[in-house]
């Protein structure tokens, strides 16, 4: 009976150029998963996913399927930090498929995922680019609600991420963490007590980007690590906490001109 109660949601929807205004195409929404687009904003088309089941939890899924055709420009975000509630059964699953054509751009902003104790959730991102696409994606992940002094101690935390460019394949890495996460984020080697981290995906991206982002380093108050290959840069992000990781984050989008969403402002 628990098991059929599990929350389950799913955004899929394109958008296409007209005029030089990127404008939605077709839009599938089912269960607890939503998207909405504020007033338009210059050429571009932001969306705001929602999740009116307030969280997730063991078992639950949500799946995300977005297409971006030739020449626009969309930026994605979700209202609020994401929660993943402890889970005593199945872990809840998270999938993200974006495919990006020819001359557009997307950004994948959303604000942290808050990871409770004993939270178990496999994540998965799939992504597709043309050779003439430009992607910015960002994901902060915050083991414990730190604002409140609480730590995630036990749990498990799978995330599977796999870049194709040009049809082929030029990224692919699956973190895992599991067990006493919180003795393993100790580690001075792992994450030297800190209790959130992050991931900044840059494509395109060279040696000149990395350089125009070390610049800042004197500024950055965790750990933060940038480099490139492949034709696309990477930084990586470790802070005590979710408010100094955001910081840092920002800081590193700032040198790349990316537009941050309202919501990140607030």
């Amino acid at each position: 009976m628990f098991d059929a109660n599990r929350a389950r949601g799913a955004v899929r929807f394109d958008v296409h150029a007209r005029e030089g205004v990127t404008r939605r195409g077709a839009l599938h929404e089912s269960g607890s998963l939503r998207v909405r687009f504020p007033s338009p904003e210059g050429e571009g088309l932001s969306g705001v996913f929602v999740n009116t089941a307030g969280g997730v939890a063991g078992g639950d899924r949500f799946d995300v399927e977005i297409s971006a055709g030739e020449g626009t420009r969309l930026t994605l975000t979700t209202a609020a930090a994401e929660k993943v509630y402890r889970a005593p059964g199945a872990a809840a699953e998270l999938n993200i498929a974006l495919k990006v054509a020819a001359g557009a751009h997307l950004s994948w902003l959303p604000q942290e995922t808050i990871l409770f104790d004993r939270a178990r959730v496999h994540r998965r991102f799939d992504i597709v680019l043309d050779d003439a696409a430009s992607l910015l994606l960002c994901e902060i992940v915050v083991f414990g609600r730190t604002a409140m002094g609480e730590r995630m101690e036990q749990g498990e935390f799978v995330d599977r991420w796999r870049l194709s460019r040009g049809g082929r394949l030029v990224f692919a890495e699956t973190v895992r963490l599991d067990g006493d996460i919180g003795a393993k984020l100790a580690r001075p080697a792992v994450a030297k007590g800190g209790a959130a981290i992050g991931t900044a995906l840059i494509v395109p991206g060279n040696e000149a980007l990395v350089e125009r982002i070390r610049e800042a380093s004197e500024s950055f108050v965790g750990e933060v690590g940038i480099s490139a290959w492949n034709g696309f840069a990477m930084a990586r992000f470790c802070a005590q906490d979710a408010a100094a990781l955001r910081a840092d984050m920002m800081a590193v989008l700032a040198r790349t001109g990316a537009a941050l969403p309202r919501l990140w402002l607030n």
